[in-house]
């Protein structure tokens, strides 16, 4: 049985990769594009350089900036019209994983039309799109390397996980200097989740060959370097290093799967606007302890390739070690319970059961290696809130 696999066509790897933008797009003869990205990084400069490095390529770039975290429906509507607009031939998309979302879901509605819900799992999507370009500031999302979109339903606020090839960017440029400057919440949200990508591509019902390497040597490289760039943001080896795990893991699950972590994740993004990194280590410890006993050789791996065991430590001692290690890393980078974050616990308690049917309704629990019933997700929904162990 074959196993398909789905990569950008360019990578270009490195400190000051970005100055490589507009030969790149260049390469790809995209002349009007629209780059996507956030107020935050206009407001920095960081935009401007971007459409600079264009220009001198003789590429005339129109910029987007009115992204927001977590993106949702009615946000995309002045994308599409600054697409039209400009009759751009591709889009860039420029800073965490939100902007880049933007940019996936605005080069299929621009070319196809309709709207996102038409494109939610189970559906997936290879029809006309816009090339897309992904430039990434943070080491998380891995959204860069990934044939998916999230939104945020506007009226529902459903979580709508949208894939397909027309999603995966065409090209991308991996410069981890434009993540020096990310503040220790978003570095440690961003790095939980993507060790999170690569241990739910590892212990996936959907893994294969290709993405275990990929998720092994991502889980290495976060063990060594998370608590590093936590630490101190100037670490250069800790972001660049953090840099080229995210997104190894990013193509890891990208041709594997993502599980329950992030069938749980979303419904806590699309109720409470936590952002996807914080709401994904919030219920990593947890549900990997609910999950180990039907994979318990896959997450001794995990522990092994970690480093947090010895290569000879028996399956279920390294596999309980990473649940413990997991705990740990979570506390030792402050990730705080939905209690602390200040949810409060009649709103988290009566959303419950509307968020489990919409994570079982998302699709990801069920590639999870103990698929969980709607109870057993309300269960450990409701053991994370004060941090209680399921």
């Amino acid at each position: 049985m074959s196993t398909s696999i789905a990569l950008p066509r360019f990578l270009r790897i490195g400190a000051g990769a970005v100055e490589e933008l507009g030969s790149v797009v260049a390469q790809l003869a995209i002349t009007r594009p629209v780059l996507v990205t956030d107020a935050f990084l206009t407001g920095r400069g960081h935009t401007g350089r971007l459409v600079e490095i264009l220009r001198r390529e003789g590429i005339t770039a129109a910029v987007f900036d009115k992204t927001v975290p977590d993106p949702t429906t009615d946000s995309l509507a002045a994308g599409l019209e600054t697409i039209r607009s400009h009759d751009a031939d591709a889009v860039i998309g420029f800073g965490g994983g939100s902007p880049m979302d933007t940019a996936k879901a605005l080069a299929v509605l621009s070319t196809n039309g309709g709207d996102m819900g038409s494109y939610k799992a189970p559906r997936v999507y290879t029809g006309p799109a816009l090339p897309i370009i992904a430039v990434p500031t943070t080491a998380g999302s891995g959204s860069e390397a990934t044939q998916f979109s999230v939104i945020t339903d506007s009226a529902t606020d459903e979580k709508m996980l949208c894939p397909g090839q027309s999603f995966l960017p065409i090209a991308t440029i991996i410069d981890f200097e434009l993540t020096m400057s990310m503040p220790p919440r978003l570095t440690a949200d961003t790095g939980v989740d993507a060790l999170t990508h690569a241990i739910e591509a590892y212990v996936s019902r959907r893994r294969n060959g290709f993405s275990d390497g990929l998720a092994l040597a991502a889980m290495r490289t976060i063990a060594a370097h998370l608590r590093r760039a936590y630490g101190d943001g100037e670490d250069r080896d800790a972001r660049e290093a953090m840099m080229l795990a995210s997104t190894q893991a990013g193509m890891a699950f990208s041709n594997s799967s993502v599980a329950l972590v992030h069938g749980m994740s979303r419904p806590i993004g699309g109720h409470f606007h936590v952002a996807h990194g914080l709401s994904n280590a919030m219920l990593l410890p947890a549900v990997t302890r609910f999950s180990i006993e039907a994979a318990v050789d896959r997450y001794a791996d995990c522990a092994r390739a970690m480093r947090i065991v010895t290569d000879t430590s028996p399956d279920d001692v390294a596999a309980a070690t990473l649940a413990e290690e997991l705990e740990q890393l979570c506390h030792d980078v402050d990730v705080p319970t939905p209690r602390s974050y200040g949810i409060a616990e009649a709103d988290w308690h009566s959303r419950l059961d509307l968020m489990a049917e919409q994570a079982i309704a998302s699709g990801s629990p069920g590639n999870n290696p103990r698929v969980p019933t709607a109870e057993e997700i309300v269960e450990i929904y409701g053991s994370i809130y004060s941090g209680a162990n399921t």
